[in-house]
């Protein structure tokens, strides 16, 4: 081993965290001069963002994960061959700094929730613990098969996710819903209260598509364990929007099938060319009366 890097790899590391870390910072604090309607235009429109790049990371990482091992151990295996160990910094900053990228965009909707920060920071130190017995060979196992299934969990977060920065744009009234008003948002006439669910209203599905879906505030506490919980595992609330149902359920049933085929489609390895033999011809007639004469 070459423990002559070590400290350029760790440098590395510490850098992007760090600056993954400052990326929050500006986004959480510098939010808080703006509107409230201000904040939640940002706070969707990254949401959204951080959804662009999650799938895009977990289509990625399919194909990427069978080679992970064998191309990182290229690159740096080219970066030592330089003779000087900052191109492994390089290698540390950018491979950390991108996931670390995606993580801030993927929490700082949630910022302010003291369970979201708590489970990111217990993902955290897995993760570390999790690096630290593979870097010292207690533990092996297939980074493709891992990548699969971690990509599935994702793309069920991502939805969540694209579920959450909807409801953000819609309480800024960039996209219709309850939030809106009249005329767009379908509301009882005699008490004010905007629909919910199919059967509400004077007429069936008299909700759709800028009412509620459905509303279980009054059974599921939104601020207690459980809705806290599906909010941040599947991304379901106690109170959602046919807008935001609608483009969970899409997003799911349209990226997890194909996520999945990705997952299933075998991997393809390079067939070396083989020399077939030659058919031997056999002399023309021309020669052969050439050779009798």
């Amino acid at each position: 081993g070459r423990s002559d890097v070590l400290a350029k790899i760790a440098w590395g590391v510490g850098v992007a965290v760090g600056g993954a870390l400052l990326l929050g910072a500006v986004f959480t604090y510098g939010t808080y001069s703006l509107s409230f309607t201000g904040q939640e235009i940002v706070g969707g429109l990254m949401s959204l963002l951080a959804v662009g790049m999650v799938t895009w990371m977990v289509f990625w990482m399919v194909t990427a994960g069978r080679r992970m091992k064998s191309d990182l151990e290229s690159e740096a295996g080219s970066a030592l061959s330089l003779g000087s160990g900052w191109a492994i910094f390089w290698i540390a900053f950018v491979s950390v700094g991108r996931e670390g990228i995606e993580t801030t965009l993927m929490l700082w909707g949630w910022a302010t929730q003291f369970e979201a920060l708590g489970g990111a920071l217990v993902g955290i130190l897995a993760a570390i613990v999790l690096g630290y017995v593979v870097y010292r060979g207690l533990v092996r196992f297939n980074l493709g098969t891992f990548f699969s299934i971690t990509g599935i969990v994702l793309v069920v977060v991502a939805a969540g996710i694209l579920a959450y920065g909807i409801h953000d744009l819609q309480e800024a009234a960039v996209l219709p819903g309850p939030y809106s008003g009249a005329p767009i948002t379908p509301t009882d006439l005699r008490t004010g209260e905007v629909l919910v669910g199919l059967t509400d209203g004077p007429f069936w599905m008299a909700a759709f598509p800028f009412g509620w879906a459905f509303d279980v505030s009054a059974s599921v506490d939104p601020s207690g364990w459980l809705a806290t919980f599906t909010k941040g595992t599947i991304g379901l609330t106690p109170q959602m929007s046919w807008l935001e149902i609608t483009a969970w359920a899409a997003y799911l049933a349209i990226v997890l099938p194909i996520f999945i085929s990705r997952v299933r489609r075998p991997v393809r390895t390079p067939v070396a060319p083989t020399l077939e033999a030659q058919p031997q011809t056999a002399p023309s007639v021309s020669r052969l009366e050439r050779t009798a004469s």
